[in-house]
């Protein structure tokens, strides 16, 4: 099995075209034996415990407008990812033009988002601590708004939704769009870099948007993705799996 794609350029020159797609199929069975197996263990050391209750007094846990964000984010990410890999399963659409308009989207969307986190949220509440690396392996350790899967798997989105936002411009400025015609290529060797970075990346966000699902919908955490939805957990359930010293909501 092939790593990366080479060709010949118009000098008869060996050049890279990209990453091998074969690491798709990789990539999708290996990530569904891994939660597949982890769905096992948790169901075999699951502790019959009442769940807290979603009745009661509401915590706001996120605004609307950071509700709005993900769902933006979520659907452009999504529409990036079946476009993208739609020719290499052998689906025959008319994909390109909606896959560079995804990623617009996404572009914006990421930009107001970092901008937005700086300046009006609390930025620190998403870092990663020494404490944080513990809460894992310490039942009594109780997070504050973000558990250290959270953040670990923020901090790991954002690092590959950068790195596809990037390269991917970096590539469109090389088709045609409604502001200019395909440029000529003066260095194949260096647009194959880009094309073999974006789908590094891109293989590398297909395996985590499907973690991030496959936890979003799991029983004990699907609150969570209610919040994401109405903006509010329970009294109850904040208290269940927060610690409300490190965490003081309004």
């Amino acid at each position: 099995m092939e790593i990366i794609r080479y060709r010949r350029d118009v000098w008869g020159e060996e050049v890279i075209l990209g990453v091998s797609w074969d690491l798709l199929w990789v990539v999708a069975v290996t990530a569904l034996i891994l939660l597949a197996a982890h769905a096992i263990f948790m169901a075999v050391l699951a502790k019959k415990k009442a769940k807290p209750s979603s009745e009661g007094p509401r915590i706001k846990r996120h605004d609307a407008i950071d509700r709005a964000f993900h769902w933006i984010m979520a659907g452009s990410v999504l529409v990036l990812i079946l476009t993208g890999i739609a020719p290499i399963v052998g689906l025959r659409i008319s994909w390109l033009n909606i896959h560079w308009i995804a990623g617009l989207v996404l572009t914006f969307v990421v930009i107001f988002h970092i901008i937005r986190a700086i300046f009006w949220q609390d930025f620190k509440a998403m870092l990663l601590g020494p404490s944080d690396f513990k809460e894992p392996f310490d039942e009594k350790i109780k997070p504050g708004k973000y558990s250290f899967e959270q953040k670990g798997m923020h901090w790991a989105m954002t690092v590959l939704v950068i790195a596809v936002i990037a390269t991917g411009i970096i590539l469109f400025l090389h088709i045609n769009t409604p502001w200019w015609n395909r440029p000529a290529v003066e260095n194949e060797a260096t647009l194959g870099i880009f094309f073999l970075l974006h789908g590094t990346a891109t293989l590398g966000l297909i395996a985590f948007t499907a973690i991030h699902i496959y936890f979003a919908v799991r029983p004990e955490k699907i609150f969570y993705t209610r919040s994401m939805v109405t903006g509010w957990i329970s009294e109850a359930e904040m208290k269940e799996n927060h610690d409300t010293n490190k965490w003081k909501p309004e």
